[in-house]
């Protein structure tokens, strides 16, 4: 299989795509960029899922219905305001938001997919973006990821894009992503808001299958604070630059493509994990030895969603009793007499990943708790030693079955409280 790199660009990366952002004052208090503009030079195919909660913003609304035939163009964005339990006029001001931007770039407004982010049951002025539109467009470049990048956070304390590059039929072709994620994070689709763009030519209709196949072992297996978002939108759009032959079926091909990216969509998931709210660590839980693939997953998210498992986790506290009274709970069949459970740890420096490289877990410190269903006599400050790192692992083997899966999130701090406490003002 094609070695795959881990590049920079973001999502200007793949070859014909540039981004800007810039602020507009949608949030009156808001200091940095709060809006961002992706485009690629020619059509696109494209493909995206949504949040499974049934109160959904205008914006998803709208972005569904436009991405229904498989084609985009460009993605406009607004942060401070998700546009959401709006009506009538939030589907005006969604609606107005991408023909403006239709307008400025000479494209059908139909293939303008519109994201929004912020406070919930506030409408926005559109007229913000409206007239601000040409000064976004103007500044479009290939560097302008890092403007684009920064519009989209909102509660995110670092930004967060990465960009990989891969073979197919001896073209070089590449991928890029950017995305939000802080805070009302219990994925179940795709991501808070995630943009990702390649030059590889590929169908839309293998696009979803790859993006719905890809999420099930990356975003959704991240959790923050087991609130799904309103706004979760994840789309990907393909302008087929890379010269390939397009990929309109599954194959060795389609395997790389997928295998890129999971790659990309993996280290992003651990982004917003390690970013979550108030947040001082990282908590990754792998299961091992179950059943099947989804049961290791649902087990493993079971535990890492635990609000007493997040605080154990905040107070450096092995009480593994947490993870198994959360298994038991999931409604997962398992054997609790087979279960062993180990803490894991390695000093990150920068647990936002910027250089890239496969972060793993595993690492200098291992410690046994629980073996076959009993507690072992364990060394307390050895423990609060490796759970005091920034990256954490909890490691249960279930010793029932080969599969394994893996989930992300992060302690439940006091700052969390205070952040939501006001998030609206």
């Amino acid at each position: 299989m094609s070695e795959i790199k881990f590049i920079d660009g973001g999502v200007c990366a793949p070859e014909g795509f540039t981004a800007n952002g810039m602020r507009v004052g949608i949030k009156a208090s808001r200091k940095i960029n709060d809006t961002a503009l992706v485009y690629s030079d020619v059509p696109c195919n494209a493909a995206g899922v949504f949040t499974q909660n049934r109160v959904q913003s205008e914006s998803v609304k709208l972005a569904k219905k436009f991405i229904a035939d498989g084609k985009a163009q460009a993605a406009i964005e607004i942060s401070g305001n998700a546009n959401t339990c709006t009506g009538a006029q939030g589907a005006e001001n969604a609606l107005r938001m991408a023909k403006a931007a239709a307008d400025a770039l000479g494209i059908k407004t139909e293939d303008v997919i519109v994201y929004s982010t912020g406070v919930i049951g506030a409408q926005f002025d559109v007229t913000k973006v409206e007239n601000n539109i040409e000064t976004l467009k103007a500044g479009l470049s290939k560097k302008g990821h890092e403007e684009a990048r920064v519009a989209i956070m909102t509660t995110d304390t670092h930004y967060k894009e990465c960009a990989v590059q891969f073979e197919i039929d001896g073209k070089l072709c590449k991928m890029g992503t950017m995305c939000k994620g802080s805070g009302m994070i219990h994925i179940n689709m795709g991501t808070m808001l995630s943009f990702i763009t390649t030059d590889c030519a590929i169908s839309s209709a293998m696009l979803e299958k790859a993006l719905k196949s890809s999420i099930l072992g990356t975003y959704n297996c991240v959790s923050v604070d087991g609130d799904t978002s309103t706004n979760d939108t994840l789309t990907i759009m393909a302008n087929g630059k890379a010269g390939n032959k397009e990929i309109t079926s599954e194959g060795p091909e389609y395997d790389i493509f997928l295998a890129a990216l999971n790659k990309m969509n993996k280290v992003m998931a651990m982004k917003i994990a390690a970013d979550g709210e108030g947040a001082t660590r990282l908590v990754e839980c792998n299961v091992k030895g179950a059943k099947t693939v989804e049961a290791a997953r649902g087990l493993a998210k079971e535990i890492i969603c635990s609000s007493l498992v997040k605080a154990a986790m905040f107070g450096a506290d092995a009480n593994f009793g947490r993870f198994l009274c959360a298994m038991g709970y999931s409604g997962i069949e398992f054997d609790p007499d087979k279960v062993s459970i180990w803490f894991t740890s390695k000093s990150a420096s920068n647990r936002y990943f910027e250089n890239y490289d496969d972060f793993e877990v595993h690492g200098e410190n291992v410690l046994q708790v629980y073996k076959d269903g009993v507690p072992l006599d364990f060394d307390e400050d050895v423990a609060k030693k490796i759970m005091s790192e920034q990256a954490v692992e909890i490691l249960v083997q279930c010793g029932e079955g080969n599969a394994e899966g893996t989930a992300w999130g992060c302690d439940l701090t006091y700052d969390y409280v205070k952040i939501n406490g006001d998030y609206r003002t």
